[in-house]
């Protein structure tokens, strides 16, 4: 039976953030595996750092609240990818708000040190190096095979399809974080997509289909209802991200922005002012 993050700290669901971190601070100098030397310290000491990163954080802990350790399990807004194309076994993690959450819970010596203003009491394990890497809002999308160098070395990685600014992918003896660049044509929100396409007089008149492609190059074609406004958003179900956990994708939202003509032949200028509107 999953253990209970409030129990393990020796809180009541009521306490304040301070009291956790009181709680943390505590359990964390005593269960450190580097001071203590039992043998069911080092389990201690991760089972600590998760309740610790769980209670900290108010989205977490109000899904934690909500739904118990099921918010963290696959199918969960909270978690992490793992899988393998090829010859790249890969992982990857995300939290909201730019926050970093590895594999459904950080590196426990990390949360430690971080807790500590950077500086452990005790000995530090050797670190994982990371390395920032840009990608194009596509790439991030779509998924890329790119070569890189580390450390004078050229190595080909897989960076999964989905990934965000702030997910961390993790290869056999680094890290890339990932930042992904502004583009042009899109936005993104979570899972989503947000994009504008510019329509004719004609078409949010009396209607018609309008055609918008997507990250991917996809052609996708949508009907334009007679009458719509500029600034009308229409949703395009599963034309988005890949979702981060499970299967399919997000949405794409379209906002239509009517292009009026510059320019009107004298047939056309007659033809609108006997527009009875």
């Amino acid at each position: 039976m999953a253990q209970d993050y409030y129990q393990i700290l020796g809180l009541k669901k009521e306490a304040s953030p301070e009291e956790i971190k009181k709680a943390y601070r505590k359990l964390a100098l005593k269960w450190h595996p580097d001071k203590n030397k039992s043998a069911e310290a080092e389990k201690r000491f991760k089972e600590i750092n998760q309740a610790y990163e769980i209670l900290s954080d108010p989205q977490k802990k109000q899904a934690y609240d909500q739904y118990g350790q099921a918010a963290f399990s696959g199918g969960s807004p909270f978690g992490q990818n793992m899988g393998r194309q090829g010859p790249f076994t890969y992982s990857y993690s995300w939290g909201g708000g730019g926050d970093d959450f590895f594999g459904g819970f950080s590196d426990p010596f990390d949360i430690f040190e971080s807790f500590f203003g950077g500086q452990s009491p005790f000995s530090r394990r050797e670190q994982v190096p990371s390395y920032q890497i840009n990608l194009s809002l596509k790439e991030a999308i779509t998924g890329i095979e790119k070569e890189v160098e580390i450390n004078g070395q050229k190595k080909t990685i897989k960076i999964p399809a989905g990934v965000d600014t702030g997910s961390h992918v993790r290869f056999k003896d680094f890290y890339l974080i990932v930042q992904v660049l502004p583009d042009n044509n899109f936005s993104r929100q979570g899972n989503d997509l947000v994009s504008t396409k510019k329509i004719g007089f004609k078409t949010a008149v009396l209607g018609g289909t309008v055609t918008i492609t997507n990250l991917d190059d996809k052609e996708i074609k949508f009907r334009v209802r007679p009458g719509t406004d500029s600034g009308k958003i229409v949703r395009l179900r599963g034309y988005g991200a890949p979702k981060r956990v499970g299967s399919g994708r997000g949405d794409l939202y379209v906002r239509l922005e009517i292009e009026t003509p510059k320019t009107l032949s004298r047939k056309q200028k007659e033809q609108i002012k006997n527009l009875e509107v």
